[in-house]
């Protein structure tokens, strides 16, 4: 710390403190605001930072450094670390390779998750304890272990831009948007089959089993069989042109895909494979969320103004909600009674109470504002 030097005039009897600029640092970490247990969190994609803010007061609470190009964020179970994919680069260019993780409680970055060659990380889920990112570039979706700090799983789409993510609730179907193919990848874990006939080797020559096995198949001292095996099937359907923003209901029996192209919406029976109906949107439907209870889509348009609402069950449009500017990310909170997305044109995030489909606030942010996620702190 600095000593300040005190100074006083002769003739007015007024006390200068100086170097009070050189304190300001330190005020302003030992005067900051806690993390609240509650927190909404905001990616600044243009100031490359991660903002924290009070959903109540609707304050701005601390910013923290993001990395290069962050894009979407997610939450660890406990809401205390939020993770941050680093896109670096859009179209031809290299790609970023980290993925930036945040204490959100120390409101400070943490050492980054390298990717190496898994290029341009972007689409992030947080489900059964582990983290789950899409990597474009590479075409992949990806698996990150907190526990074990390594990634786990990786499997490849073999489609252009895998984009978005999403998981089922028991975390054995894995969804993603692939942007310029486009389509939509349903990654199940099913279980293997066991090999039939005979234990390997086959009957010998006079009909008896191998390896003095008992005719049950048994062999002594032989090693306990294992466990049901599982492999990752993929399949990737078909829907409109710009696939990105995704979600399942919450049976998990339906897919409901935003195209950004076409200004459509597709909806994928899951356990079909199959798109069953597609609904026209917004101009350029950018991102999908449903509310917890399953009963309305809500689409953003990152290219008009209006925020729809879609009756899930009729398929019908009940609200086009007016922002005053475009829309991209959304976010629904938990009790489904508020609506949070991101006005990139107008660098704000706009709020929107559901019971009675209409903005009701604004939160000015810093430039780029388009991830979004919601941190409860256990």
């Amino acid at each position: 710390m600095q000593a300040a030097i005190v100074v006083m005039s002769p003739t007015s009897g007024v006390v200068f403190v100086k170097l009070l600029l050189a304190l300001a640092p330190l005020l302003s970490l030992t005067l900051s605001t806690p993390t609240p247990a509650r927190a909404l969190l905001v990616l600044e994609k243009e100031q490359h930072t991660l903002v924290i803010v009070d959903p109540v007061t609707l304050t701005i609470v601390a910013r923290v450094p993001a990395g290069n190009d962050p894009h979407e964020v997610a939450v660890s179970d406990d809401g205390r670390t939020a993770y941050v994919s680093n896109y670096g680069g859009r179209g031809a260019g290299p790609g970023g390779t980290t993925i930036t993780v945040i204490d959100l409680v120390a409101q400070k970055a943490l050492a980054p998750i390298q990717l190496g060659a898994l290029r341009a990380p972007h689409g992030m889920a947080f489900a059964g304890g582990k983290l789950y990112f899409t990597a474009e570039q590479a075409k992949i979706v990806g698996r990150y272990d907190p526990a074990t700090r390594a990634i786990d799983w990786v499997i490849g789409t073999g489609e252009d831009r895998t984009h978005m993510v999403a998981v089922s609730r028991d975390a054995k179907i894995v969804f993603t948007s692939n942007v310029n193919t486009p389509s939509v990848s349903i990654i199940e874990q099913r279980a293997l089959a066991p090999p039939p006939g005979p234990p390997p080797g086959g009957l010998q020559p006079n009909g008896a089993m191998p390896n003095g096995a008992s005719p049950t198949g048994t062999v002594p001292n032989a090693p306990p069989p294992r466990g049901p095996q599982t492999d990752w099937h993929v399949t990737n359907v078909i829907v409109g042109r710009g696939a990105e923003g995704m979600d399942v209901t919450p049976d998990g029996r339906e897919l409901w895909v935003a195209n950004a192209i076409d200004g459509t919406i597709s909806i994928v029976n899951v356990p079909e494979h199959k798109v069953v109906q597609t609904l026209p949107s917004t101009k350029s439907a950018n991102r999908l969320k449903l509310t917890p209870d399953g009963k309305y889509a809500l689409v953003s348009d990152l290219s008009g103004g209006d925020f729809l609402v879609i009756d899930v069950k009729s398929r019908a449009v009940v609200k086009r909600v007016a922002l005053g500017g475009n829309s991209e990310g959304i976010l629904v909170s938990p009790d489904g009674a508020r609506v949070y997305t991101t006005m990139n044109s107008k660098d704000a995030v706009a709020v929107i109470d559901l019971a009675t489909m209409t903005k009701t606030g604004e939160l000015k942010t810093g430039e780029g504002p388009d991830g979004l996620a919601w941190a409860q702190r256990h």
